[in-house]
């Protein structure tokens, strides 16, 4: 079976600034793929330019095996794109907009996998209720459901669950992992390094560039050193007193700890409890933890040379 994705230096420039810098990636089919990174990564612009929104500058792509520039038509018959801000027209009910889909999409006889894709995505009790009465998370159900409805092998997934509360991004993601029952391709961008962890392979990109592209847990294992969890005070001021000793690898605070990155962990343990406990911090808590894809992510943008400005 060929790969549902295969793209070779995909490159995106608006004017002086690049996007997307020479992107070489390969997505199998079945596969739920993450494209992964902070603002301004260019994942927003590779999604774009693979479901033809937005035409590369230079670089290759097919897509089911079809050539991204000379075939676009064909391709956009055979996915699904669910946009940052997905339009759905607030005063037509949840049935309306997927009838409404449907019919843009050359789908008539669509009644049946209407009511598949309210009782998938859970959303038959509400199907007359007016779109824009729906609260964020019900909202992408629908628009997840309005990409659906013409079947397609490749469904583009951009940012689905920025601004979405934690319960509906986990109701979310338990209806991708069903769909992946099907067969179906999901390509998902991403800026939460927690759902790229459900991803079968990632691509860590920065500044339009991957730097790494794997399955997560062999991201994971290309961290440097050992994790050091330190629960404590005063966060700010123990992330500087660390930094400044330059005794350890990196120092990355995530809310109400810190993970220090060590080349010994039994060893640089009571260093790090001295330091701070000669300025007055008295760690709560200091352990060995396993590195997280945020680890790794954040220890990989900081071995790299700050290039190009890019945009998303």
């Amino acid at each position: 079976m060929p790969d549902a994705i295969h793209i070779k230096g995909l490159t995106k420039k608006f004017d002086e600034i690049t996007a997307v810098d020479n992107l070489d990636l390969t997505v199998g089919t079945g596969e739920m793929f993450g494209i992964v990174g902070p603002d301004g990564a260019g994942k927003t612009t590779t999604v774009r330019m693979l479901c033809g929104v937005l035409v590369p500058s230079s670089g290759t792509a097919e897509i089911l095996g079809l050539d991204l520039l000379k075939e676009s038509g064909r391709i956009k018959r055979e996915i699904g794109y669910l946009s940052q801000r997905f339009s759905l027209y607030g005063d037509l009910s949840v049935d309306e907009n997927i009838e409404f889909f449907a019919e843009i999409n050359e789908v008539y006889d669509y009644a049946a996998r209407r009511e598949e894709l309210l009782a998938f995505t859970r959303l038959a009790p509400f199907r007359d209720r007016l779109a824009e009465q729906l609260s964020g998370g019900m909202k992408q159900k629908l628009a997840l459901a309005c990409t659906l409805i013409h079947r397609p092998k490749i469904i583009f997934l951009d940012e689905p669950t920025t601004g979405v509360d934690p319960v509906s991004r986990r109701d979310f993601w338990k209806i991708l992992s069903d769909l992946l029952k099907s067969n179906i391709t999901i390509v998902m961008s991403t800026p939460y390094l927690d759902e790229a962890e459900r991803c079968s392979r990632v691509a860590l990109m920065n500044r339009g560039r991957a730097m790494v592209v794997d399955t997560p847990q062999r991201v994971r294992s290309l961290m440097v050193g050992e994790v050091v969890e330190v629960v404590c005070g005063e966060i700010r001021r123990a992330s500087e007193i660390l930094k400044s000793s330059g005794g350890f690898r990196e120092v990355q605070a995530f809310g109400d700890r810190l993970n220090v990155i060590v080349t010994e962990a039994a060893r640089d343990i009571p260093v790090i409890e001295s330091l701070l406990g000669s300025s007055g911090i008295h760690p709560v808590e200091s352990r060995i933890i396993n590195p997280s894809l945020e680890n790794v992510f954040i220890s990989l943008m900081g071995r790299e040379a700050s290039p190009k400005g890019v945009r998303p």
